[in-house]
């Protein structure tokens, strides 16, 4: 029988609470350990700190995402290239299997260029694996602003306020790269109107990490409940549960919203269940 796959809790899930209440929900909640996502908050970049959390609360660092998010651009320095590298160790002293990046962003011009080249070198330096994730195109005022300085940027670059553009490099989809492991998102795949269940199926056995959360559709990445959009949550957890799957599912879903502690509560318990149900093997 081939062994459960675990099923983690994203720190990002109990925005705009802090990183350690992540552990505890987790704890609590029966989750098997947490992807630590690393952003402005300063807990969540001192990998010392996260050790002795894990530590207390008995749970594992499965993952790390590395701060590559347009709010994270200045975490751990301006530097991607070093980032990804700060990342990786990272994960190693946590023990985690797996590093999450976004595909670079297009005025990245030389961590582009050798983004490929440099997740081969760290994943032979390292027996952690760095998972590429698929993103969504982003319209264009979301990135340039709507200012009229940051309109006539926009239009110098192609863009129109309001039109959806890629702002990675190749693209939002990390198979038009060449890259050994990648995460399946399923709010992203929702907001890029991307096929989830195909793009599964183009990863294969690369796809090494799933970010458990469902989107409707809208023009924003809104990480729901799985079971709760359109997406094929079902179909997917499913085609890992029969598979040879070895990585891990993170539910990274949004419960910022929630007006009290039982109603986060209540968000988190159902996300784990119905990954439980759909990914039992």
């Amino acid at each position: 029988m081939r062994p459960a796959i675990k099923v983690g809790l994203s720190t990002a899930s109990v925005y705009p609470l802090r990183t350690e209440a992540a552990f505890e929900y987790a704890a609590r909640l029966g989750y098997d350990g947490v992807e630590l996502m690393v952003w402005a908050e300063s807990v969540s970049q001192d990998i010392p700190a996260i050790r002795r959390m894990s530590e207390s609360y008995g749970i594992p660092v499965l993952s790390v995402h590395a701060p590559c998010l347009l709010i994270s651009q200045r975490v751990w320095g301006a530097d991607p290239v070093s980032k990804l590298e700060r990342s990786v160790r990272a994960a190693e002293e946590l023990g985690a299997q797996t590093v999450v990046v976004h595909p670079p962003f297009r005025w990245q011009r030389r961590y582009a260029e050798g983004f490929t080249d440099q997740i081969s070198a760290l994943e032979q330096s390292s027996e952690v694996m760095v998972a590429v994730e698929n993103m969504f195109p982003f319209r264009a005022d979301r990135i340039f602003g709507t200012g009229q300085s940051s309109i006539s940027r926009m239009r110098k670059r192609g863009g129109s306020p309001g039109i959806a553009v890629s702002a990675f490099a190749p693209s939002y989809d990390p198979l038009d790269g060449n890259h050994a492991h990648y995460t399946l998102d399923l709010s992203h795949s929702a907001t890029a109107g991307t096929d989830a269940v195909e793009m599964a199926g183009r990863m294969g056995e690369g796809l090494v990490h799933l970010h458990l959360c469902d989107g409707s559709g809208a023009s924003t990445d809104e990480h729901l409940v799985p079971g709760r959009g359109t997406q094929p949550t079902v179909e997917v957890c499913q085609m890992l549960a029969a598979s040879n799957f070895a990585g891990h599912v993170i539910l990274e879903v949004t419960t910022s919203g929630a007006r009290t502690a039982a109603e986060r509560d209540e968000l988190l318990t159902e996300s784990l269940e119905f990954a439980r149900v759909n990914l039992l093997r």
